[in-house]
């Protein structure tokens, strides 16, 4: 495995290990576990974060010059991580209405 193939399975696993994070966010704010739910989403966030990081330093390195070769795996890890932050947000505010129906007692105009 060469080291462009490393940081592309890293950027599936970061991204995967978020999209969890933030599907359990969600079960626990469905439970009213609100605390628990918000628990879920940091880590969600500490998860994508390190990819955000990796995806990053692929962009600067190919804005500085270097040559990048897309390969299935390299579109595979983009789709990853999109998907897993698309996830992430929307659990964010899944967790927001949970809490405002289950603790503040309904949704107000």
């Amino acid at each position: 495995m060469d080291a462009m193939e490393g940081i592309m399975f890293q950027l599936i696993l970061h991204g995967g290990n978020g999209k969890s994070f933030a599907m359990e966010a969600i079960a626990e704010a469905k439970t009213g576990h609100m605390s628990a739910a918000r628990e879920k989403l940091r880590q969600a966030g500490e998860e994508l974060h390190k990819a955000h990081q990796l995806h990053a330093n692929l962009i600067q390195q190919e804005a500085g010059g270097e040559q990048t070769t897309v390969t299935l795996l390299m579109v595979h890890a983009q789709d990853h991580l999109m998907n897993a932050l698309t996830v992430k947000d929307l659990a964010s505010e899944m967790v927001d209405l949970y809490e405002r129906i289950m603790v503040d007692g309904g949704i107000k105009a």
